[in-house]
């Protein structure tokens, strides 16, 4: 069975020959370049500068060689545009990041450094406008700078909010075309993140690829927005939403079936012992845009939609299914609620759980080899049953993993999947 024929049966809920796994495939299952580095060292494989495939959480490119040895039955179809906004493809230039590693990196990557020592990014790689982000020189990633204008709430506009969207080009189009073959032809399970559905997503909230961002930027006030306008932000997700399944029915037409899965939307609506939100807010807010995106997706393609919210949502499934999402990442075991056993006997007959194979915060970082093997051991025993789970980490792997626990979890999967 190959990885298609084995994410056609996980994703509806039947038994692969052997439990699929993802490593890298999207923005929130992915590895950080260091330990990608670390991993190439620890197998041998040839140095090159690791590409970096996100650069605001400074992910990396989990090329053929190394998906290879991890087996990986999943691959990415990305856009042509970083968070910052410049263009995330070839040509590429080496870059030393503060930890000193060397990386590859667009073109438009352009970085300074600030009277702290801490790195700064800049909207479409402009260096003469004001940065977007910042990386603390203690850090590993970036984190975006708040450049809320002040407003008078009569005259807020909820097209500001809607600066970065518009209806794909004649050039997008192409490049997508592109991409979705190229990655049909590795034999993966393809996931595309086509953009234009994160519905509040506080990740692009803040504008990063805009010189000036408009309306409402400021994560604190667009949660206060969501109690205090929600009439605006109604507005936002109406004409976003159109837009986007616009853009999806021009999309369909040069893609096709060479994608498997669409990326839809990254809001995180838990916390780690709670919820950001009422059921009747999501209903209310959320809700019948999730619907309307999800039911053209189902009714006009056989892509299948992913949903991704960190935090305690348990208590939110039952709406992620009616919203028509067919599969939830990253499982975030480690949050209040979220017991694997539970999970998958409440909800693994309806959802597909992309995700929770080992918690990030604290196990893969902290525990010992073995108990890394026990722990991925343990919870593919959950989840794998009866299909309906891709196994991920929760949540991307940071820097600094110790590599032998990186190592024992591949090895893990691997045993758990009686390879050697």
């Amino acid at each position: 069975m190959n990885s298609k024929q084995r994410f056609d049966l996980t994703v509806n809920h039947k038994q692969p020959d052997k439990m699929m796994v993802d490593f890298g495939a999207t923005s929130t299952t992915g590895i950080h370049v260091l330990s990608i580095e670390n991993l190439r060292k620890y197998y041998g494989l040839k140095w090159k500068p690791v590409r970096v495939t996100d650069p605001y959480q400074m992910l990396g490119e989990v090329d053929e060689e190394l998906r290879e040895l991890m087996g990986a039955d999943a691959v990415g179809a990305k856009g042509k545009s970083s968070s910052f906004g410049f263009y995330n493809n070839a040509p590429f230039k080496e870059y030393r990041t503060p930890w000193g590693q060397i990386v590859s990196v667009p073109e438009g990557f352009n970085t300074s450094i600030d009277e702290n020592g801490d790195t700064l990014s800049f909207p479409g790689g402009d260096i003469s406008a004001d940065p977007s982000a910042k990386m603390p020189k203690s850090s590993y990633f970036f984190d975006a700078i708040i450049r809320q204008q002040p407003f008078n709430e009569e005259d807020l506009n909820p097209q500001d909010n809607l600066e970065e969207h518009g209806l794909v080009s004649d050039s997008d189009l192409e490049y997508w075309k592109e991409t979705a073959q190229t990655a049909r032809a590795t034999g993966k399970a393809v996931v595309a993140g086509l953009g234009g559905t994160a519905l509040g997503d506080i990740a692009h909230i803040p504008g990063m690829k805009l010189k000036k961002p408009k309306g409402i930027r400021d994560i604190t006030e667009w949660y206060l927005s969501i109690i205090m306008r929600p009439d605006y932000i109604k507005a936002i997700f109406d004409r976003q939403s159109e837009i986007a399944l616009e853009n999806y029915s021009r999309l369909h037409t040069v893609i096709g079936d060479n994608i498997d899965a669409v990326f839809i939307c990254g809001t995180d609506f838990g916390t780690q012992d709670s919820t950001f939100c009422a059921p009747e807010q999501f209903d209310d807010l959320w809700m019948p845009y999730y619907k309307r995106i999800n039911n053209w997706i189902h009714e006009n393609t056989n892509w299948k939609t992913f949903k991704h919210s960190c935090g305690a949502v348990e208590s939110f499934m039952p709406k992620f299914i009616e919203a028509g999402f067919d599969i939830i990442n990253p499982v975030q075991i480690n949050a209040v609620g979220m017991d694997p056993v539970h999970l998958k006997k409440t909800y693994g007959k309806d959802l597909v759980f992309w995700g929770g194979g080992i918690d990030t915060q604290n196990a893969l970082p902290n525990f010992s080899p073995e108990k890394v093997r026990e722990e991925v051991l343990r919870l593919s025993e959950v989840f794998a049953k009866d299909g309906g789970f891709v196994f991920n980490t929760v949540h991307n792997i940071q820097a600094n993993v110790p590599v032998e626990n990186l190592v024992a979890m591949v090895n893990a999967v691997k045993e758990f999947n009686g390879e050697k």
